[in-house]
């Protein structure tokens, strides 16, 4: 009885939407890693490359709405095709995951893309400011008191760090770690006289797409410590997705670790000349 069963199973037809929607979501995967390989290696403008991208996910939805089409007709007909649609459904869920999740924090953060501990006069661009402000770059100023005030709302954690270490010894324990990040770094100048500040420019890149962010740094003497002001902003698009916080919260905290560990050089007592006695005759 089973085997007649099953042979009189084998012998229906499989669904052909049940094989269109594992086709869809095999070209989804395919046409999404092309995609972000495109983005990373710069192989087309950023708006050309993110809308392939998304044409990409496109196939995804569509592989999904063609595998619930198929399970209707498996279940009105009688045809095979139930792992094709699984298997379908499985690729478009790895698929969508990752995208589905920065949509959530698209709708969840606020829409800045320039984050620092000193609104008032944040750390300017030197050397970068040139990579910005064309090709639908955003401009090298600060974004401004609106993103101020959604910084402070969204991320109040993120304020200056203040060290009870000298301004040299901050400097180099900030481009240390920048080093051991592989950030590329544009501008590294220590604060040594007559300059006061020190100063470090470097870009990262995003993880999965590889998009240009860059970051600027301050170190300034306060008193015996020091002072760091730090700008992290996105050159593309007008919302972070809170990458830009995220990043700057990392640094903050590997700043103030390194630098716990770091004995401030105590400034040796200068001692007072002695003047020579005078014999009186």
């Amino acid at each position: 009885m089973a085997r007649s069963f099953s042979s009189a199973y084998k012998s229906e037809p499989i669904s052909s939407l049940a094989s269109w929607a594992r086709r869809f979501a095999v070209f989804s995967l395919i046409a999404t890693v092309a995609s972000i390989a495109i983005v990373r290696f710069g192989f087309l403008e950023v708006k050309p490359a993110l809308t392939a991208f998304f044409g990409a996910l496109g196939f995804a939805g569509l592989s999904i709405l063609v595998a619930f089409a198929a399970f209707v007709s498996i279940w009105n007909n009688g045809s095979r095709g139930m792992s094709r649609i699984l298997f379908a459904l499985i690729l478009d869920a790895v698929i969508l995951a990752y995208p589905a999740y920065l949509f959530y924090q698209y709708r969840k953060l606020p829409a800045i893309y320039d984050v620092t501990t000193d609104p008032i006069d944040p750390p300017r661009y030197e050397a970068i400011a040139r990579l910005r402000g064309s090709d639908g770059a955003n401009p090298a100023a600060y974004a401004g008191l609106y993103s101020a005030e959604q910084q402070r709302a969204a991320y109040p954690d993120i304020e200056p760090i203040s060290l009870d270490i000298p301004a040299p010894q901050a400097y180099e324990t900030t481009l240390n770690i920048i080093k051991r990040r592989n950030w590329r770094i544009m501008v590294e100048r220590a604060p040594q006289p007559p300059r006061r500040e020190g100063k470090i420019e470097a870009i990262a890149r995003s993880p999965v797409m590889g998009f240009s962010e860059d970051i600027s740094i301050r170190v300034l003497p306060n008193g015996e410590g020091s002072r760091v002001d730090l700008r992290s902003s996105s050159r593309y698009f007008d919302h972070d997705l809170g990458a830009n916080a995220s990043r700057l919260t990392r640094l903050i905290e590997d700043i103030n670790e390194q630098a716990d560990n770091i004995k401030p050089v105590k400034k040796q007592p200068v001692q007072p000349k002695t003047l020579p006695k005078t014999v009186k005759k």
